[in-house]
């Protein structure tokens, strides 16, 4: 049965945003460009799709769209060996351990390589990049690569959905966590709802102290598209729900270990970092956030002290924090609050944890540390007025009572 004309050209972008939510106003803006029609005309589109391919081809998500569901193997313009490279390569960037990363990267340099105009091949290879900048040992060009790979994917194709998600991660790190807010709500604002902004607004969010829409922009991301990650782990480690934490984490390097130490259960967390120290291929700054926590645990603390000193951390707020944290727990005080205004000053605010984390009650009360409770709130209140400027926080608000 061959399709209508209509049809195919909606097949047709469907099949490029495979696996992404494409919104009703997209397709009607794609398919009758400057022509007024009514829903009645989409409806017969989709109708005429779903005959040909079967009713699951499509997937209706309700009042924003449809989503194509049959494996795509080709992308128009790209070579199909060049594609299924990108598709091993992707595969392999799931797992997430260095590595899969290692080589998922070598895979999608083979894929530019192949075709330099190939703009998802440059955001992947981008995000892998910047992976094993975070988290693998001796690789200073890996940074370097992440900006070059995301600013070309962003000059071949400006509004590459997953291009935006991946340099988000990269943004906040460098301490451009407003702007990266700011940037994400409008874009979903003026383009509509899509699960690589909210995942992205995840990450940017909690940087900024605004964990509940933090959790609210995880909600619909998942919503949206229910395979993707986000970050949403770590916000709920800050917003002290640790049992959560542990419920959702997958990246499990750090982070289950300290949920682990927060509800008590100390051993667990000593057997989990002995093991992942062991192998010695840890990036410093990761070796230094893990190996201090074990030293802290095992009432090493001037040991903790030193590897943190040691650790030499650049252009990771958040694990600033996380350095406070163990700085605290150790007793160190003067250096918890520098640590904590560190953070603050290179981009990672929460108000929340300051005031309820158990860690730091030995030191709330005192005035340095009120100070940063009360600094962390201005600039949560201030990304909360841009916030509120992009349009987007009617539909957070929404979302999180959903």
């Amino acid at each position: 049965m061959s399709l209508p004309p209509k049809a195919f050209d909606a097949l047709l972008v469907f099949v490029e945003n495979a696996g992404r939510l494409v919104r009703r106003d997209h397709l009607i803006e794609s398919l009758w460009p400057e022509t007024f029609v009514t829903d009645a005309n989409l409806t017969n589109v989709i109708v005429a799709i779903r005959k040909v391919l079967g009713r699951d081809a499509l997937q209706t998500v309700s009042r924003f769209g449809y989503r194509f569901t049959i494996p795509v193997i080709g992308e128009p313009g790209i070579n199909p060996t060049t594609y299924a490279t990108f598709l091993r390569a992707k595969e392999l960037a799931e797992f997430k351990s260095l590595d899969s990363m290692r080589r998922a990267r070598d895979l999608f340099s083979v894929c530019v390589a192949a075709d330099p105009t190939f703009a998802s091949g440059w955001a992947w290879l981008g995000r892998c990049a910047r992976f094993l900048d975070k988290f693998e040992h001796k690789t200073p060009t890996n940074l370097d690569l992440a900006q070059a790979a995301f600013q070309r994917a962003l000059a071949i194709d400006p509004d590459l959905a997953c291009a935006h998600h991946f340099y988000t991660q990269l943004q906040v790190d460098l301490g451009q966590s407003h702007d990266a807010v700011v940037r994400l709500g409008e874009r979903i604002a003026q383009r509509g709802e899509e699960p690589e902004s909210y995942a992205g607004l995840v990450h940017a969010l909690r940087h900024c102290g605004l964990l509940s829409e933090s959790v609210a922009a995880h909600d619909r991301a998942i919503a949206l598209d229910p395979t993707i990650v986000t970050s949403v782990d770590h916000t709920h480690f800050v917003r002290c729900d640790y049992e959560r934490t542990l419920q959702s984490t997958r990246t499990r390097y750090y982070l289950d270990a300290v949920a682990w130490t927060a509800l008590g259960v100390r051993e667990r967390a000593v057997t989990l970092l002995k093991a992942r120290l062991a192998p010695g291929d840890l990036s410093p700054w990761m070796a230094g956030l893990m190996g201090s926590l074990l030293a802290v645990l095992e009432g090493r603390c001037g040991e903790a002290a030193a590897i943190m000193q040691g650790a030499d951390v650049h252009q990771e707020p958040e694990t600033l924090f996380y350095f406070a944290r163990h700085y605290a727990m150790a007793g160190y005080q003067a250096e918890a609050i520098q640590l904590i205004e560190r953070a603050r000053h290179e981009g990672f605010t929460v108000s929340y944890a300051l005031v309820n984390d158990h860690v730091f009650d030995e030191i709330r009360s005192s005035s340095d540390f009120q100070r940063e409770i009360d600094e962390s709130r201005s600039v949560e209140q201030e990304t909360r007025r841009a916030l509120d400027a992009t349009g987007l926080p009617a539909r957070m608000t929404r979302y999180a009572t959903l």
